[in-house]
């Protein structure tokens, strides 16, 4: 086999993404993989198909939107602003980056250009792809998605777009007071959305805030870990919302806050928002761990469809520069990369049209919640938030290192585990 063909045969939807080093007698030494570049073409084609429909009103005329086996029977247009606010968090940090004239950057900038359209038209009345903003309280949980995601971006995200356009996400956000959210993780929800149209200026409902943050705060049961409630699930919720977005409110206060009065210091929201960065620093601890030798973790508890999102605090916590004592960032992006090529390998991840499928390593449907469909598995995209650290940040320039159970499985020094009292 010629290596032209070695490269068709191992390109994914496209992308000539080599499952093994190509050696032969004119090179006779393994190339060493281009790690940022994978990550940024795999989140290019997750992305892509959600965002370029988007920007040009197809959306909801392309999209046949796979459905949960049990779904719950609300209005199944939800899944179009669930695809496309999830899709807009996860890429943020990485279009918040400056254009270069590189493969990557080409990909960034178009995906920049969708996203723009793409928040144009979904809240223009008169677009085709008009999200359910109005409907179903489902909307306040992707609202809050897509709030997170300007927050991450603002210069990228926000400040690019028309007055007209700012405007109506506003009132649509405003609306969502509608919605009362339930004693658990979505009382983060509120916070989210609340504290977004504070910093974009705007008059926020502050008890929705601090009420949603001193609810939350009294779920936590120690050692990194909150419940959702009044009981106690062992899941993956406290990276997928709950860890990450405490931090971005309590951060997004104290910029706010800065702002507004330059010289006052609020030693209080200061060490509320150290804390929370501890704890997610000791939930990422856990998360790292998890990951085997081979680049598997375990799939237990509600929502594991949401595949990567399941490591969005590790992967958030690396993203602010926040990583554990004793976690390396080299050894993070190892492990990710491994659990991603394990993965997103499996045939049957994306469908022949290139939309995400329910499932974990494969189209699973049968291990859907009945409140998921194939927008909902986009909260992929949060594993890939430090690709908006530039590629000089040691994440990404560092040498490979193992991760923790690759070390302990070989009979390596290991860092020792230990309970934390905060």
């Amino acid at each position: 086999m010629n290596r032209r063909d070695f490269i068709q045969k191992n390109t994914m939807a496209g992308f000539a993404i080599a499952a093994s080093p190509v050696i032969s007698q004119a090179n006779p030494a393994p190339e060493k993989e281009d790690t940022r570049l994978y990550w940024a073409k795999l989140l290019y084609k997750i992305a892509e198909p959600v965002l370029r429909n988007l920007s040009e009103g197809t959306l909801q005329k392309n999209w046949q939107v796979e459905l949960s086996p049990i779904w719950d029977n609300r209005n199944a247009k939800v899944a179009f602003l669930e695809g496309f606010a999830r899709t807009m968090t996860g890429i943020a940090p990485w279009l918040a980056l400056p254009d270069t004239d590189n493969e990557e950057g080409r990909l960034r900038k178009k995906l920049r250009t969708y996203a723009l359209g793409s928040i144009k038209n979904s809240v223009d009345p008169a677009s085709p792809d008009y999200m359910l903003w109005r409907k179903e309280g489902q909307t306040l949980v992707d609202a809050a998605f897509l709030a997170q995601s300007f927050l991450k971006a603002p210069e990228a995200l926000w400040q690019p777009l028309d007055d007209t356009t700012k405007k109506r996400v506003i009132e649509e956000f405003r609306l969502l007071r509608r919605v009362v959210p339930g004693n658990n993780n979505w009382l983060l929800f509120s916070a989210m959305v609340e504290v977004f149209l504070q910093f974009a200026g705007e008059e926020a409902d502050r008890f929705r805030i601090d009420y949603g943050l001193r609810i939350i705060e009294s779920f936590y049961v120690g050692d990194g870990w909150f419940k959702d409630g009044e009981v106690f699930h062992m899941d993956y919720y406290n990276s997928f919302v709950i860890h990450p977005m405490i931090v971005d409110v309590l951060d997004t206060l104290l910029k706010v806050q800065k702002r507004q009065w330059p010289d006052r210091k609020n030693q209080a929201l200061e060490d509320q928002h150290t804390k929370a960065v501890k704890r997610m620093q000791r939930q990422a601890d856990f998360l790292e761990r998890l990951i085997s030798p081979e680049g598997s973790f375990p799939p237990f508890g509600r929502s594991i469809t949401y595949r990567l999102g399941a490591f969005q605090a590790l992967a958030h916590t690396a993203l602010l520069h926040q990583l554990p004592e004793g976690v390396s960032p080299a050894q993070v992006r190892c492990a990710m990369t491994a659990v991603m090529k394990r993965m997103f390998g499996q045939e049957g991840v994306f469908d022949k049209a290139g939309w995400l499928t329910l499932g974990f390593a494969g189209h699973q449907p049968g291990i859907a919640d009945s409140y998921s469909n194939a927008g909902s598995m986009y909260l992929t995209s949060l594993g890939f938030l430090p690709l908006g650290l530039p590629e000089t940040d040691p994440f990404w320039s560092a040498p490979d290192e193992e991760w923790t159970q690759q070390k302990a499985w070989s009979g390596k020094p290991f860092k020792k585990d230990k309970a934390v009292s905060y």
